[in-house]
Parts: structure tokens; C-alpha cells; sequence
């Protein structure tokens, strides 16, 4: 019978010192390395989009397509859009990352992601210093907004979505 064995973590600074690879994205994901797709142009365009949209709501808070470490050993992950605090954003290092979630992550639903990886990234995220997880569907033209309780309310095309997280002074 064969043994089991335990998986090698990846620790942040191994996956820094590998060497970078211009035919795919990267990131690592509790301490292992994994390969994400590059996005169309139909998702960056909303990715975009977002950001527009949401900026004069959310001018005292940082907005980027931000790199973030949840996990601060063993993940390194990006974000669609991010919004962090001016304060965090301006006491991170230009040679690291963001330490934890941004408090609020949005993913656009690419087809290659599971439900299931989705999930698990708004929980992590959640977990980690996040107060807010949206999630776009552009397919069924939804936004799903989960809190870190894990109350979630989704949104259909043609809804108002209330931005209490910018309006709270955070």
C-alpha cells in the first residue's frame, strides 16, 4: 500500500525567490503554487468599469488591483478590485504586500472558476480582515455581496446596491 505524504508548503519567500514566468499567472494558495488564467478583454473592461463607477463613492480609500498576502506565510493572492484604507495602503512597504484581506474584495465570476473556489476566496477573505465580498456575475447579470457573518443578499441588473462600507468613514 502506498504511503501518504503530507504536501510541500510553499513559504512566501520560496515563491518570491522562483523564477518569474511570462507564459502564465501565478499566485500561491495556502502555501501551494497554482496557476490562474489571464483574463479577456470582456473582463478587464468590467474590472474597469468597477473601479469607475465606485471611485468618487470610495475616494478616502485606496483602489487597485491589489496583491494581498491572506495567509501571510503561505498565500499570495490577487484581486479583480480592491478597496483598502488610505492607512494600510500607505504603511505597506513598496517591497512587500498588503498583509491581509483588503476590506473589501470583488471578483468578476470568470467561467474558468468554480463556484466552490469562489467561495473559498470570499471566506478567506472574509476571515482575514475583510468586511466585504462581491462577487459579479456577468452571466446572470448578478452581484453577490457577502459579510463576514455570512450574510449574503445578491443583486440583480437594474437593483441599487447600497455602499454602507464607503459611507461609514472606514
Amino acid at each position: 500500500m502506498a504511503e501518504f505524504q503530507e504536501p510541500i508548503l510553499v513559504t512566501l519567500d520560496q515563491y518570491r525567490r522562483l523564477p518569474v514566468r511570462e507564459d502564465v499567472v501565478q499566485e500561491l494558495h495556502w502555501g501551494q503554487v497554482v496557476t490562474v488564467t489571464r483574463p479577456t478583454m470582456r473582463h478587464a473592461k468590467l474590472q474597469s468599469r468597477l473601479v469607475r463607477l465606485l471611485r468618487p463613492k470610495a475616494e478616502h480609500l485606496g483602489v487597485a488591483e491589489v496583491v494581498f498576502r491572506a495567509l501571510p506565510e503561505y498565500d499570495l493572492r490577487g484581486a479583480d478590485v480592491a478597496f483598502v484604507s488610505r492607512e494600510r495602503w500607505d504603511t505597506t512597504a513598496d517591497d512587500d504586500n498588503l498583509r491581509g484581506s483588503p476590506e473589501l474584495v470583488i471578483e468578476v465570476l470568470p467561467p474558468s472558476n468554480t463556484k466552490s473556489e469562489i467561495q473559498e476566496k470570499a471566506a478567506l477573505c472574509l476571515s482575514t480582515g475583510g468586511q466585504q465580498g462581491w462577487v459579479i456575475d456577468p452571466k446572470r447579470k448578478t452581484v453577490t455581496i457577502t459579510h463576514p457573518d455570512g450574510r449574503a443578499v445578491t443583486y440583480r441588473c437594474g437593483e441599487s446596491i447600497a455602499l454602507a462600507l464607503f459611507d461609514s468613514g472606514n
